[in-house]
């Protein structure tokens, strides 16, 4: 039956029933409710409401038209969509990158002919190489994984390294984050482990140990930013920081052993060389007093031996002009000094008997002290 003409009283859905849209006034089958509504009644008041909208009063052409250009509009007002503040919109028609939308409000075109993907840029991710665990309960949670964790050093020496690795989506290469690698959090891992493998490689266990780690951080960060830029990855790596280095666990023991012994070492070098700082200028000072006085000595035996020359000269001169003059004055200022410091005893050869032969100066001269001190 065609659909302009459903005003007749039948129809494939049976004889409608008088009454009302329910059918007729009671129930039906002696049932407590009514009939079901009538759908030919329900298709034929849509189409009489459909005519007095459509001009003409019936559904041509121009009829059709509108319903498709208002089905568009509707598809078309689809294509609007909002990017939040930690995204970024990657605008594609028919699956090619375009254009990338900052944060707000957008338009691209809707599915199937565009699509808009929208990357967390601003989350910080974080990679964990050598061990699985959440950061926070770390200490009760973490499970090693020693075929990641397990390096050799340049001394041939394995050492056990944990470490995480920070990193996050360039929103300016958010296109090429979405599209250039297919698993990120993987090509991240699997970056970290070889760069950390390539630095460590380079160092000694002694050195890993104890003074590098921050220059092992910064190198493994710098190489592995170099290399996801060779890859396109746009990934930018915030930072690299290691949660434990140890030698293996199989011998951890003997090794602290060896760094007993060489800090002990250690200890002792730097209390030599204390040693050494103390005694060193304290030699030096006293060569220096040695040499001084050496000079001095040889400055005042010097002067001495000019002294004695310059008076033997002035002697003989005085010995030329006058020999018995400068002969007696020679020989009394001899006896001065050779007598001067002896006892005296003067003996007179004329005394007569019965008289002391001598005079005792000696006494004399220290009674003379006492009685004056007296």
């Amino acid at each position: 039956m065609p659909w302009s003409n459903q005003s007749g009283g039948g129809g494939p859905w049976g004889q409608k029933r008088p009454g009302g849209p329910w059918g007729g006034g009671g129930p039906s089958n002696g049932g407590p409710g009514g009939t079901p509504p009538d759908l030919e009644d329900l298709i034929r008041k849509s189409q009489d409401k459909l005519k007095n909208i459509l001009p003409g009063g019936a559904m041509g052409s121009r009829g059709i038209g509108l319903i498709v250009l208002g089905a568009a509009a509707l598809w078309l007002a689809t294509g609007f969509y909002t990017v939040r503040p930690d995204e970024v919109g990657i605008n594609l028609i028919f699956g090619k990158p375009i254009s990338q939308s900052q944060p707000g409000w957008s338009y691209n075109f809707p599915y199937p002919v565009g699509q808009v993907i929208k990357p967390k840029v601003t989350t910080v991710n974080t990679t964990e190489v050598g061990f699985r665990g959440s950061e926070a309960m770390r200490r009760n949670v973490t499970r090693d994984v020693l075929e990641e964790s397990l390096m050799l050093t340049a001394d041939e020496n394995i050492v056990d390294i944990d470490f995480a690795v920070q990193w996050q989506i360039n929103p300016a290469k958010a296109q090429d984050y979405v599209f250039n690698i297919q698993a990120p959090e993987a090509s991240v891992k699997a970056v970290a482990e070889s760069a950390m493998r390539e630095v460590i490689g380079r160092r000694n266990v002694q050195q890993i140990l104890t003074t590098d780690r921050a220059a092992i951080e910064q190198d493994v960060k710098q190489v592995m930013q170099e290399t996801l830029n060779t890859y396109g990855a746009g990934v930018e790596i915030r930072a690299v920081q290691l949660l434990k280095v140890d030698p293996p666990a199989q011998v951890i023991e003997a090794f602290r052993d060896v760094q007993a012994a060489r800090q002990d070492q250690d200890r002792m070098r730097n209390e030599a060389e204390t040693y050494a700082s103390k005694l060193v200028p304290e030699a030096r000072g006293e060569a220096a007093r040695i040499e001084q006085d050496a000079e001095a000595y040889r400055s005042r035996v010097i002067a001495e031996a000019n002294g004695q020359a310059s008076r033997f000269s002035q002697i003989y001169a005085e010995y030329k002009n006058a020999p018995d003059v400068t002969r007696q004055r020679m020989y009394l200022e001899t006896m001065e000094r050779v007598l001067g410091q002896s006892d005296k005893v003067i003996i007179d050869p004329k005394a007569g008997q019965g008289v002391v032969p001598y005079l005792p100066l000696n006494e004399l001269g220290t009674s003379g002290k006492t009685g004056g001190t007296k």
